[in-house]
């Protein structure tokens, strides 16, 4: 008896635990203004990368024809190697002078400890950004509004 007690108490606390770990992210409201261009609806992908440069996780991607994901060299590298979903994660393409707000969640333990937001696109026969923008994930850097390389003008992100 007292085992099937150990038991339950310990998969009480387990699931406990794994409920605070999701409770421990917030939400940040992404406001992405595109530079005017002429041309296709740009692809854009955000990603959560470590202090190496890595890809960690895709946290959205602007542009829903996966047929076109192959154009994010880099993330696509990244995707179809390590397979990961993004059916919850994708909405439209943007075009140049558009305007896109989303809606990432970013985990708390990623803050101040040297992981990045990347922001890759790409536009049908033109020029691909492998890092058209990047935040740093800072307390700092993350109420800044942030200039982009390439199709993208600026990034601003507001905790929700």
């Amino acid at each position: 008896m007292k085992s099937i007690f150990k038991i339950a108490l310990s998969s009480a606390f387990i699931f406990l635990v794994s409920l605070n770990a999701n409770a421990q992210s917030s939400k940040y409201k992404c406001m992405l203004q595109m530079n005017n261009y002429m041309g296709e609806g740009a692809y854009i992908v955000v990603s959560l990368v470590n202090s190496a440069g890595e890809y960690e996780k895709t946290l959205y991607v602007m542009g829903d024809d996966k047929k076109w994901y192959k154009s994010l060299k880099e993330w696509n590298k990244f995707h179809t190697q390590k397979n990961d979903d993004i059916s919850a994660k994708t909405g439209a393409s943007v075009t140049g002078g558009d305007r896109s707000v989303t809606t990432i969640e970013i985990e708390n333990s990623k803050i101040n400890k040297g992981y990045k937001l990347r922001f890759e696109s790409a536009v049908e026969d033109q020029k691909y950004y492998v890092s058209d923008l990047e935040i740093p994930l800072t307390t700092e850097a993350m109420a800044d509004k942030t200039e982009g390389k390439g199709y993208i003008k600026y990034v601003r992100l507001n905790k929700i």
